[in-house]
């Protein structure tokens, strides 16, 4: 009695091979299901609960929009606005400059410049509550090494109250959260030009450019990818910044150094606000959401090209 044909191995292996391309589709949420669930516990939860906060008074009872117009009403809103506006405009424009120079000078070759590299990481792996209040310890009035050092040099005649006077307190800031940020951006900087072809510059000196020439030409063009991606990591960074300004003048003086993280904290936790700050804090996340969509609408394309 003649046995039936076993089928061949090519088949089998046809056969199995939808099976485990289906395992493998199905297996793929489940292996992301308790991430996805973590992140919705910690993120989700969170944002609808402010939501629903924002549109509740004390007692729970939904009273629409009233939130958003009495934290509008108040008169400090429209000054914390352009506080914040100023703190991020500054702290980037500055953190920029300097980081973009010191990434290309670090990109020269010159004796040291290991061990210069490895100094300008300092300010940036200090802790910022480290780093804001030794700042402020410099910046005293009385007791402060800045004052001290520009009388002795004649800058100034009198000290100066850098954190206490209305004039002077952002700058300050800002000029602190430059130095905190910069070797960021000049580290980022520095491994995009590592990346820059050794002929584009041997071609630009052939044709007589001088240094500045193979920076303005050579190394901000290849670098504006980088640029683009760092210029919105620090604004976001900028705009969810509270370290520096809370430990050194905690929004004063006079409100002058306040904006939105910090608003939005005093209101919940030292003025009891729940609702309100809730309020703040929706606005202030579409603020940011929007700003993101607008930079990403206008260098994306850019990218692309």
């Amino acid at each position: 009695m003649a046995r039936p044909l076993a089928p061949a191995a090519g088949n089998l292996a046809d056969e199995s091979r939808p099976a485990r391309r289906a395992f493998r589709i199905g297996a793929g949420p489940l292996f992301i299901l308790p991430t996805m669930a973590l992140l919705a516990i910690l993120i989700l939860y969170p944002v609808v609960s402010t939501v629903i906060l924002s549109f509740t008074d004390a007692a729970g009872r939904y009273v629409g929009g009233d939130n958003y117009a009495a934290a509008f009403r108040s008169s400090s809103t429209i000054r914390v606005i352009f506080n914040t506006i100023y703190y991020v405009a500054g702290s980037v424009i500055l953190q920029l400059v300097i980081g973009v120079a010191a990434g290309i000078l670090l990109n020269q070759k010159f004796r040291g410049r290991a061990m210069v590299r490895s100094l300008m990481l300092i300010p940036w792996v200090i802790p910022g509550i480290v780093a804001a209040m030794t700042w402020a310890w410099m910046f005293h009035t009385d007791y402060g090494i800045v004052n001290y050092a520009l009388v002795s040099l004649g800058i100034i005649d009198q000290p100066v109250g850098w954190l206490t006077n209305p004039s002077t307190v952002m700058p300050a800031l800002i000029a602190v959260n430059a130095w905190k940020m910069f070797p960021f951006v000049a580290v980022m900087v520095l491994a995009g030009l590592q990346s820059v072809p050794e002929e584009l510059y041997e071609a630009a000196r052939v044709d007589g450019a001088q240094f500045r020439h193979e920076v303005w030409h050579i190394m901000l063009p290849q670098l504006r990818p980088v640029l683009v991606a760092i210029t919105l990591l620090l604004v976001i960074w900028g705009l969810d910044g509270i370290t520096i300004i809370y430990s050194m003048t905690g929004g004063g003086p006079a409100g002058r150094s306040m904006i939105f993280p910090i608003q939005i904290y005093a209101m919940a936790f030292e003025f009891f606000e729940f609702n309100r700050a809730a309020a703040l804090s929706v606005v202030y996340f579409l603020l940011i959401v929007g700003l993101i969509a607008l930079y990403l609408r206008a260098f994306a394309p850019q990218e692309n090209d």
